[in-house]
């Protein structure tokens, strides 16, 4: 199946890219800002698509312009499908804003109401995702979700506020994409309303900022066995990269030489080590879910860090000498290389139990060869 995603760029867009490229039997088509220009441009960059998962959208502006821009979209897509006689599974991202008179809200149901009709006169089959509050890696503060922005202000050590203290119901991009990814392959149609977490902005303000004394002041790794707070400190973290990595341990030094706390946490866990000859290269995969932590204790290693469906990667230095730590982003693609002239040792901490039937683990390699590279920097 051949699966378009507009919007593909925003924070929903990415989660979804990422989580169905790695589905067997699917190809993803991202579709970039620019087939947005005439119907004829969007019809050619959705031919052959068996479903459209339609996330580009407007939801911050001047009410006018979010009213147009949403209703805009929605016919120029509709213009595109009957240009080209396609009739893909569409799905369309709405909101929980569709229940109040909002100018986003108001625009999203005539939005839906103008896809429905399509999928209705065709014959093709439609599906509304009714979606909450959601958050997730790669949010944009001030933007996507307050967590993204109690986040940003966490990670830059700036003053948060709360402006009105409402009950929010919260998501996870990462959940969003799973359904998005059964919906696709069942076919099933209808109305889509997944649940969330409804918490105050207060009390998910208090849960972010214990997050962030236990982990960067007292080096613990917080309680992770509620499925909602590791969606949650996934994405606290992930602010945190690259400019808080590496991060030097304490060293607790006397006559008999040094104690080095390399992991403190509350959750349990699996620790390992490996040996690596020179030249040679370990990882070469990502992750959606697992917390892990790199500590080299003898040796000299490069670590390189790229965020899947980009070209961007950073490169870190660690070394046995000045032992340090890197905690691997979700959703970035990362490895470990040996650059030195001996063997090196390093020690691996994840925050669950490798399962051989979910290992949450996909290979993928952090350097791109110069045709994939070219490819993905067409499509973004």
């Amino acid at each position: 199946m051949r699966i378009a995603i507009t919007g593909a760029g925003g924070l929903i867009g990415w989660h979804v890219h990422a989580w169905l490229r790695v589905q067997p039997g699917l190809q993803v088509i991202p579709v970039g800002r620019d087939a947005w220009q005439t119907p004829e441009r969007l019809a050619a960059a959705l031919a052959g698509a068996d479903a459209i998962v339609h996330l580009a959208a407007m939801n911050r502006g001047a009410e006018a312009e979010v009213e147009e821009t949403n209703l805009r979209l929605a016919a120029v897509l509709t213009d595109a499908l009957r240009l080209a006689g396609s009739t893909p599974h569409l799905l369309h991202a709405s909101s929980t804003q569709v229940d109040r008179d909002t100018a986003y809200g108001r625009s999203k149901r005539q939005a839906a109401a103008i896809l429905a009709g399509w999928a209705s006169a065709s014959g093709a089959a439609f599906t509304d995702m009714i979606l909450p509050n959601v958050f997730g890696e790669g949010g944009r503060p001030f933007h996507n979700s307050v967590v993204a922005t109690f986040c940003r202000q966490l990670a830059d050590g700036t003053p948060r506020r709360i402006d009105v203290d409402a009950e929010i119901c919260f998501l996870h991009a990462h959940r969003v994409a799973r359904g998005i990814a059964d919906i696709v392959i069942a076919g099933d149609t209808g109305i889509w309303r997944p649940e969330g977490r409804r918490l105050t902005v207060s009390s998910l303000l208090e849960r972010l900022e214990q997050f962030d004394r236990s982990y960067r002041h007292d080096r613990l790794i917080p309680d992770l066995r509620d499925p909602f707070d590791l969606d949650l400190f996934n994405t606290y973290r992930s602010y945190l990269f690259p400019r808080h990595y590496p991060v030097a341990f304490r060293r607790h030094t006397d006559q008999r030489g040094t104690l080095i706390e390399a992991i403190r946490e509350t959750s349990g866990g699996q620790i390992h080590y490996s040996t690596t000859h020179p030249g040679f290269v370990r990882g070469q995969h990502y992750h959606f879910r697992k917390v892990e932590r790199f500590v080299v204790l003898a040796g000299e290693a490069e670590v390189a860090v790229r965020p899947v469906c980009s070209r961007e990667i950073h490169r870190f230095r660690l070394s046995g000498d000045e032992p340090a730590f890197i905690d691997m982003p979700t959703m970035h693609v990362h490895n470990l290389a040996n650059v030195g002239s001996g063997e090196l040792v390093a020690m691996f901490w994840t925050n669950d139990l490798y399962d051989p039937a979910a290992p949450d683990t996909y290979p993928e390699a952090v350097d791109l060869p110069d045709g994939a590279a070219a490819a993905m920097a067409a499509s973004q």
